[in-house]
C-alpha cells in the first residue's frame, strides 16, 4: 500500500477487548500506531485471500494430463469448443 494514497475511506467494527489489546502489543512492537498495523495487515491479508483465489492448482496427475492434451496434435475441438470460439466472434465483431 502506497503511503500517499488518500485516506478517504473508513471501516468501522467492533472487536473483542483481547483482541484490540492483542493488536495494540503487535503495533507497538512494531513501532506502528494501531490504525497503521490494522489497515497494513487487512490490506496484505485480503491480497493474500484475493491471489489464493486467483491461482488454480493442479495436482501432478491432472498437470501431465493437461500438457498431454496440449501436446495432442491430432486433437480435434468439439462442439462445445467450437460454440464457444462461435460465441466469442460474435461479441468482439
Amino acid at each position: 500500500m502506497s503511503t500517499t494514497s488518500k485516506s478517504d475511506a473508513r471501516l468501522n467494527f467492533r472487536l473483542a477487548s483481547e483482541f484490540k489489546e492483542l493488536i495494540d502489543e503487535a503495533a507497538t512492537r512494531l513501532g506502528q500506531s494501531t490504525s497503521d498495523f490494522a489497515v497494513s495487515t487487512l490490506v496484505r491479508a485480503a491480497r493474500s485471500v484475493i491471489q489464493e483465489e486467483a491461482v488454480t492448482r493442479l495436482t501432478n496427475r491432472d498437470r501431465d494430463l493437461f500438457i498431454a492434451l496440449l501436446d495432442d496434435a491430432d486433437a480435434a475441438p468439439n462442439e462445445a469448443l467450437k460454440a464457444a470460439a462461435r460465441r466469442h466472434k460474435q461479441e468482439i465483431a
